[in-house]
This record gives C-alpha cells, structure tokens and sequence, in this order.
C-alpha cells in the first residue's frame, strides 16, 4: 500500500508522507537559495515556510541563541539587497515585510537545526544541507572542467602560433620557387667563363 501524503501548502508543494515525514522537493529549495555578498544564502521567511513555523518565531529562537549565529553564519539584508532580489525575480511585492529579512549562510542553516527540534525541522534541515552539499560538489566539479578548458585553450593558442610558423615558412618556400634566384655556381671557373 502507498503512503498517503498530504499536501500542507500548496504555494510551496510541501508534503507530509503517512509516518510524518517531510518530503520537499529540491527544486523548491534549490530556488530559495540565493547568491548575496558572493556566498549562498537562504532568507528568514523562506526557511521559516520550509520548517513550518512562522517567519517570526523562527526570528525568535535565533535571537535567543544569537550567540550561535555570527556575522558569517547569518545578517540581516540591506534595503539594497533586498530590493535586488526583488527586482531579480520580478516580483512586486515580498508580502508587506516590515523589517529587512535575514539570510542565513550553509553554516547558519546548519546552526539551525541545534534551535529548532521539531521533526518537520530536523527533515527539512537535512534535505536543505544534502543540497548545499551537492551544489558545492557540482561547483567543484564545474571549477575542475574550466581549469581543463582553460589548459585546453592555452595548448591550442600555442598550436595556433606554431601553426602560424609552420605556414609563414611554406609561404617563404612557395616564393622562392615561383621566384627563383640564379645560383652561383661553386668551383673552378674556365676561362672562356667569367
């Protein structure tokens, strides 16, 4: 018999299987992961969505534990930014927020699961870090394959110049054929010759 899933929101197409289980699909959390200040990050109100608590309360439980989140697990997001992000993906409007959301960094989502112990959380914080941890391996592996082209590349402007040798000499042949100089000749000389 299949397990019976329930579909708890249908904006974000989070499920909860028959046993209680989360089950998000990773293209709903590969989208909320945004590039800011050159590091992947996830904003307040996105995991809050994902963890099935409210923006606020999850505010809450990291303001009580603000010593495990520094500067480099999590900040607060300037006008700019946000209005970025906003423009980036076309949207109007991100509710009525009145405070700048925070974004958490791979560290600081990691720190989230020491502050929120519900099961829904603890699954969904699992599922977000395998994803954090597969897009650094694909980035790894992206970076490895641009070094190679690059090695590539640099062969091949190489082979480009010696090339471009090999066809300056056939051109300097070419031309010494079709304008053939008279040799002198090498010996004794006789004398009707001169």
């Amino acid at each position: 018999m299949a397990p019976q899933v329930k579909v708890l929101d249908l904006h974000s197409n989070i499920k909860v299987m028959s046993n209680n289980e989360v089950a998000v699909p990773e293209e709903i959390i590969m989208n909320k992961i945004y590039l800011v200040r050159d590091q992947k990050i996830m904003l307040d109100r996105d995991l809050a969505e994902l963890y099935g608590v409210l923006t606020g309360n999850l505010n809450k439980a990291v303001k009580r534990n603000i010593k495990r989140f520094p500067k480099d697990f999590m900040f607060q997001l300037t006008k700019e930014e946000f209005e970025n992000l906003k423009f980036q993906f076309g949207t109007s409007s991100w509710g009525g927020t009145r405070n700048l959301p925070y974004a958490f960094t791979e560290q600081g989502v990691a720190m989230l699961s020491g502050i929120l112990s519900s099961d829904r959380a603890i699954n969904v914080n699992i599922q977000i870090m395998r994803i954090f941890t597969r897009a650094r391996q694909l980035l790894t592996a992206n970076l490895s394959v641009k070094l190679e082209i690059d090695e590539i590349k640099k062969k091949l402007q190489n082979q480009d110049k010696n090339i471009e040798l090999v066809f300056s000499y056939l051109d300097e042949l070419i031309e010494k054929q079709e304008n053939p100089q008279p040799r002198r000749q090498i010996g004794y000389k006789r004398q009707n010759e001169k």
